[in-house]
């Protein structure tokens, strides 16, 4: 079996951000928006790195869904709503804001702050899943984002999309939720144990998708992982 085979979703999104921040000039202003527990920090010490978040998240939610079981923000600068940041206008060069916009009410608003903050020329960096379980609950609002919300909601906020990058396919994203289904097994069912038959049966589908996925035509506009955006404030 393609032991590996849709398992790269989150390395290809922190490798696309860790590119994509190297690409700022150094010492310039950025805000790293909805930051989390700032695992992207560590790709910004050629910028003056400024932390937002709401703060609010404990590792528990509600206990719906996945969950991370602990959370350590570390030190925020800004504890804020993410749609009403208390910053000047254009006060940044740039502003990441990965994986966020499932887990706010209204995502378009986020697009309308995030923009306000960039000065003119100013890049935005985002992320965000096409397609995600229930998870950090009851913060998730949204399971994802289609190309072409991006393509409406950027332009009309005055960001001109410059990269689209996409990650994952149809096959490879089925590959992950393979891997996911013993954990789903047994928080979600009351069945017997799994048996060796349909093991294996489950790794000949594994198989049959990694070998699919080599020859995939275009099947990451039906599903895939999620988009990748750098956009410029125009």
């Amino acid at each position: 079996m393609a032991k590996s085979f849709g398992t790269n979703n989150e390395y290809e999104r922190d490798i696309w951000i860790k590119q994509t921040l190297l690409t700022i000039p150094p010492g310039c202003v950025i805000l790293d928006a909805g930051a989390g527990s700032q695992g992207n920090k560590k790709y910004c010490s050629h910028l003056v790195y400024t932390s937002q978040d709401f703060g609010q998240y404990d590792g528990e939610g509600d206990l719906t869904g996945l969950q991370t079981g602990h959370y350590n923000y570390g030190n925020l600068d800004i504890i804020s709503d993410i749609t009403n940041i208390p910053r000047p206008s254009e006060s940044f060069d740039a502003v990441l804001c990965a994986e966020v916009l499932e887990h706010v009410p209204d995502p378009i608003k986020v697009i309308v702050e995030l923009s306000r903050l960039l000065k003119i020329g100013g890049k935005l960096i985002l992320t965000a899943p096409f397609c995600s379980l229930t998870h950090f609950a009851p913060y998730h609002f949204s399971t994802g984002f289609n190309r072409y919300w991006y393509e409406k909601h950027l332009e009309d906020n005055k960001l001109k999309i410059i990269e689209m990058g996409v990650s994952g396919n149809y096959f490879q994203y089925l590959g992950q939720e393979l891997h996911r289904l013993p954990d789903v097994i047994y928080k979600y069912s009351t069945g017997t144990q799994v048996s060796p038959v349909e093991v294996q049966s489950v790794e000949i589908v594994m198989d049959m998708l990694s070998r699919f996925d080599k020859e995939s035509k275009n099947s990451w506009e039906l599903l895939c992982y999620g988009y990748f955006v750098l956009a410029e404030k125009v």
